[in-house]
């Protein structure tokens, strides 16, 4: 592990025992004054406006203007530099950060399965949905502001400034926690592991916008581009450009994420991810192998297969197994199988909570061979969509404040999060961390992915959980 990651696991062991306090008791330890302005940045804030210039504005270049390709490999050595920064009352920031987002990742999870065929699939990205929640609370006044702050799962004590949610904090820990997923990836022969954010910030011509606020972005999406484009007259036409423009620049094949935007809207946030994995140890297997996506019906996909020792946990009282496999030193694949194909919403729901991470506790190890499908899953969802189905659709609704994002009235359309997963085989070496080939006279586990199951990506340094995920088809968008 990490120096890194020794501090981060006595931060959270801090947090895990102030979760465990009586609520009376919180108010005086708690850790999130943290993320909180300090006194110093209360007095810059608080000065009159006549002492303060105000914002410098742009307006967005049109959406056809030449733009380079996202280079993935300098975004990912721009997270691997924040993460070796880690310092300090830092790690506390991060392990706070971290627990807040899987909190909201489990919640929005279980929205995202309600409002979704039961049949289907779906990938989250709890790290993208947190740092799109932030990002307006980095543009928002109140009453806003205070309902964004209280919705991340920060309490305001009292009305004070130094009771207010730093943005900046906020998302500056969360560039470290990315970092982090990706910092062991390539070192000492370990699997190398990508991830990558752009956002694409799309507004009706005219309209202008803060530049501190676009700037303040760059920690969650170190390239965002703002682009102008004719919103109104023909919504599928500027939905289709919006595609179009995102696909050039990533390259990445997310599908038509966006269909129609809303002819009334000046601002579309488009935020996509892409995660790429490498399980070492494993191989590709010659020719496909079929996955049944329900009793009835099997497609043919890529599967992957390596035996190691794995982590690993049985539980006939739950009805599912879980298992870990090492995607680097410090992060993990958990994946959930229910023993009962047919019990997969059970399992999904009992799953998805806040006891994922303590069933971690009860793997042990044991000689597995795993075989599983590659994985090349795309998901996409409207926030505003889930906002409506957590009974919050007023908060980036017309009359939410979001004058530091621009002094012109605003109307937010859709707020998308689009990802992009992968994992593939690396050939040829034994699977990194704590996995060790079995020994000749182990018993050989066979475990076989081969109908639905559950996924998370896990980061035992941050304690975060960066992906959730259900397997429907393999290779089909969620």
């Amino acid at each position: 592990m990490s120096p890194a990651g020794v501090g981060l696991r006595a931060a959270v062991l801090c947090l895990l025992a102030w979760a465990g306090l009586p609520a009376a008791d919180r108010l005086y330890i708690h850790p999130f004054h943290m993320l909180v302005y300090s006194k110093s940045s209360c007095e810059q804030l608080e000065k009159p406006s006549g002492e303060t210039p105000p914002d410098p504005t742009f307006t967005a270049v049109p959406v056809q203007a030449k733009t380079s390709p996202v280079d993935e490999e300098a975004l990912r050595e721009q997270l691997v530099l924040a993460a070796r920064r880690l310092q300090g009352e830092d790690k506390m920031r991060v392990a706070t950060v971290g627990m807040l987002l899987n909190f909201m990742g489990f919640r929005m999870y279980k929205t995202l399965t309600e409002t979704q065929a039961a049949a289907g699939g779906a990938v989250l990205s709890p790290t993208a949905l947190f740092g799109t929640l932030t990002s307006f609370y980095l543009g928002a006044l109140d009453p806003t502001a205070g309902r964004l702050q209280a919705f991340l799962g920060v309490p305001g004590e009292d009305q004070s400034c130094t009771s207010r949610l730093d943005g900046h904090k906020v998302l500056s820990a969360l560039q470290t926690i990315q970092g982090l997923l990706v910092l062991q990836g390539g070192a000492a022969g370990q699997a190398r592991l990508l991830l990558s954010t752009v956002l694409g910030l799309f507004t009706a011509p005219g309209l202008r916008l803060k530049q501190p606020f676009v700037g303040g972005l760059a920690p969650f999406a170190p390239v965002t581009l703002p682009r102008s484009l004719d919103l109104s007259t023909d919504p599928q036409l500027a939905a289709e450009k919006i595609n179009r423009f995102m696909q050039a620049v990533t390259g990445w094949k997310m599908g038509s994420p966006l269909r129609e935007v809303s002819p009334d809207s000046n601002l579309i946030f488009d935020a996509q991810v892409h995660f790429q994995g490498q399980m070492k140890g494993f191989s590709l297997l010659a020719g496909p192998r079929e996955f049944w996506v329900d009793n009835a019906t099997s497609v043919a996909v890529p599967m992957l297969s390596g035996t190691g020792t794995f982590q690993h946990w049985s539980d006939a009282r739950n009805n599912l197994s879980l298992t870990r496999v090492p995607l680097s030193a410090n992060v993990g694949l958990l994946l959930v199988q229910p023993h009962d194909a047919a019990a997969l919403a059970d399992v999904e729901a009992l799953t998805f909570q806040h006891d994922l991470l303590t069933w971690t506790k009860n793997l042990a190890p044991r000689a597995v061979r795993l075989t599983m499908p590659q994985l090349a899953l795309r998901g996409s969802y409207d926030l505003q969509d889930l906002l409506a189905q957590a009974k919050l659709a007023t908060l980036l609704g017309a009359e939410a404040s979001l004058g530091r994002i621009s002094d012109d009235p605003l109307r937010v359309g859709q707020v998308l999060n689009s990802v992009l997963f992968e994992l593939k085989a690396e050939k040829g070496e034994q699977p990194t961390g704590s996995a060790q080939p079995p020994t000749e006279s182990a018993e050989v586990l066979e475990v076989t992915l081969d109908r639905p199951f559950l996924f998370a990506v896990y980061d035992q340094d941050s304690t975060a959980l960066h992906f959730l995920g259900r397997v429907a088809n393999p290779q089909s968008a969620a």
